[in-house]
């Protein structure tokens, strides 16, 4: 039985059925829930301990600046990193250096000595862990599940990460910050611990890519329609050790609509960067909701987000992935715009829950696509790439949305939705034109 059709088997009603993606996937997944536990806890907590320490809403997005900072700086060199050595081992060395920095912060903040210098410090250096953890972590999943199931893979990737970082971690960090500042640190810093572990328990198809396995899910993969080209070629197999960065620029460079895809994206998410600048205190100040709610106000939103994640790869098999990422980003934009001209906390957590399930719709497809084109060998440099270029400009969207929202807190999310509506307006025949011709609709996968 090949790869294709051992994730495509014919259930009792005749009617092929989805098989179940594997207990490697399992071990990934879970390692991504519990990073996603302790990153949603830092994530909450960090932005509030800083409240404490000033309301300037510039001061405030330099920490969200700074968590975007090291993908400018590092993302190459993560990508190379991930190409080059155990990808389990980098996970659990990412998540360990993550733990490291929780654990010195929630010192800092018993002892008294916490200055804002500390936790924009604190922010860049768990950024560049981010890097590593991510980037191997998004190389992994082809490692662990066949070609045709890569949709549903990311979106279950995606739902962990919402399920846990904004329904669970947040409420949480909001409630242990009202008990102790520290408290969030504290049980963020543990919960990296289980990730480190079941990282190292990963199997070796994890560890490198497998090249003699991409392609023989490449010969039995199922036929697209007929008059659809398939992805680009893939260059000639080379020794993991020996490709250089270069080869990897080169590679994207001369992907026409992925190279397309990247300016694409990079203006929509500087735009969400620039709305999300002064979240915090657009919901502390203006929609008068107390710093111990907050988590929970996040997990109003995130009913949104979990949604578009799990509906997101049935939307892929119905309508392609094409016109599911045009309407994804016009739904971001419309939840961004009625975010800013909210009267309450909650108009505005309904209109962002709508931005934040456009946002988790779109990033499955995205996800998924790369996947599908990029060669193994070099999916790790050429990821690094992308989120260099794509979220290296993310610092500077946020600063300038800080700076915007001490005018008026509502401003950044109103000019973002405009901004939104206008591009993907110019990258419509891109979105849905362009993905056809360049193979990368999805194979679609049986219900």
């Amino acid at each position: 039985m090949t790869t294709v059709e051992a994730a495509t088997k014919t259930g009792r009603s005749g009617r092929p059925k989805r098989t179940p993606l594997g207990r490697d996937f399992g071990k990934l997944w879970t390692a991504a829930a519990f990073s996603n536990l302790a990153d949603g806890l830092g994530r909450t907590a960090v932005p509030l301990i800083a409240t404490t320490l000033t309301r300037d809403p510039l001061a405030i997005s330099m920490i969200g600046a700074l968590a975007f900072l090291p993908w400018l700086i590092f993302g190459l060199p993560a990508g190379m990193i991930v190409d080059r050595f155990d990808r389990r081992y980098i996970m659990a060395i990412a998540n360990a250096l993550r733990g490291a920095v929780a654990l010195w912060l929630a010192i800092l903040t018993v002892t008294g000595s916490l200055e804002l210098w500390a936790l924009l410090v604190g922010t860049l250096i768990f950024g560049l862990g981010e890097t590593l953890f991510d980037n191997a972590t998004n190389a992994v999943i082809p490692g662990v599940v066949t070609r045709p199931q890569l949709d549903r893979a990311n979106g279950r990737m995606q739902a962990a990460h919402i399920t846990i970082d904004m329904f669970v971690a947040q409420p949480i960090a909001g409630v242990l910050f009202a008990v102790s500042l520290a408290l969030p640190l504290w049980v963020g810093s543990a919960g990296y611990l289980v990730p480190i572990v079941l990282a190292l328990l990963l199997p070796i198809s994890a560890a490198r890519p497998l090249r003699d396995r991409e392609r023989v899910v490449d010969a039995d993969a199922p036929s697209v329609a007929a008059g659809t080209p398939v992805a680009e070629p893939v260059p000639a197999e080379q020794s993991t050790s020996s490709v250089s960065a270069r080869v990897a620029i080169s590679y994207l460079w001369g992907n026409h609509y992925l190279r397309a895809m990247v300016l694409f994206t990079s203006l929509i998410g500087s735009a969400l960067s620039f709305a999300q600048a002064a979240t915090i205190l657009y919901f502390l100040d203006v929609q008068g909701v107390t710093p111990a709610a907050i988590g929970f106000v996040t997990a109003g939103i995130g009913i949104g987000a979990l949604l578009g994640s799990l509906f997101a790869s049935r939307l892929v098999e119905r309508f392609g992935r094409g016109s599911v990422m045009l309407a994804a980003n016009v739904g971001a934009a419309v939840g961004l715009f009625l975010t800013g001209l909210a009267p309450n906390v909650y108009t505005a957590s309904a209109a962002y829950a709508l931005a934040a399930c456009s946002i988790s719709v779109w990033n499955v497809p995205w996800g998924a696509l790369r996947q599908q084109i990029v060669p193994a060998e070099l999916f790790g440099r050429v990821l690094g790439i992308i989120r260099m270029l794509t979220w290296g400009l993310f610092p500077i969207a946020t600063l300038l949305g800080g700076w915007v929202a001490r005018a008026d807190l509502r401003l950044p999310f109103l000019a973002a939705g405009i901004f939104i509506v206008v591009v993907t307006g110019i990258g419509a025949h891109l979105l849905i034109v362009g993905t056809r011709r360049a193979g990368a609709e999805a194979r679609v996968e049986a219900e």
